[in-house]
């Protein structure tokens, strides 16, 4: 799968979904009750899948700081002799990364990322479409059409990971991405009643 990593893909799967529910949400659930966006980040050891740093989209400061370039800057606060090597990781991102964040994990050294929602998923489910307009309207490039493997990094779906497993663990996988769908589908609710009030330039 990606070098370095030697969980089996059912462990990896368990392990991405327990980031999501323990570490990303809660800092999403804060992040959007003062206007964020739903999005965010992780990134974990590939040795033994331990977590470094989670991060949530924290446009409210800086629009720049989507989840996963919000948790690179994290990253970066952290002393040196903590941070991992960027080859020694995994990036985890709680939604398909944008152009910028696509970028982002390119530059920082990344040789993979993981993610659950699509672009589609951020149009359609989340109301946020910016993904997908910006790479038909800047890169001409329809949805799905970058690169999803390339020199920099490898991308996966989990969703695709999840459908090659066991009936047994793509079931038990299948509820866990359900209640956490019911979770992202009530922070995006609140989100979209408040956005208009905030000063974000892509809302």
């Amino acid at each position: 799968m990606v070098p370095g990593i030697t969980a089996t893909s059912a462990e990896l799967i368990a392990r991405l979904l327990d980031v999501i529910e323990k570490d990303i949400i809660p800092l999403t659930r804060e992040g959007v009750k003062i206007g964020n966006k739903v999005f965010g980040a992780a990134i974990l050891r590939k040795s033994d899948l331990s977590l470094v740093i989670a991060g949530t989209n924290n446009e409210r400061e800086n629009p720049m700081w989507h989840g996963e370039t919000h948790t690179i800057k994290l990253l970066y606060e952290m002393p040196a002799s903590e941070r991992p090597r960027p080859g020694d990781c995994i990036f985890l991102s709680t939604h398909e990364p944008c152009t910028l964040c696509l970028s982002a994990i390119t530059w920082s050294g990344y040789d993979n990322f993981f993610y659950l929602f699509t672009h589609e998923d951020s149009r359609d489910s989340f109301n946020i479409p910016h993904d997908l307009k910006i790479l038909k309207e800047v890169f001409k490039l329809g949805p799905g059409e970058y690169a999803q493997e390339n020199l920099y990094w490898k991308s996966f779906h989990l969703m695709k990971l999840i459908e090659s497993c066991s009936d047994t663990s793509r079931k038990g996988f299948l509820a866990r991405v359900e209640k956490i769908e019911k979770t992202y589908a009530g922070l995006s609710d609140i989100y979209q009643q408040n956005k208009s009030d905030m000063e974000i330039p892509l809302k």
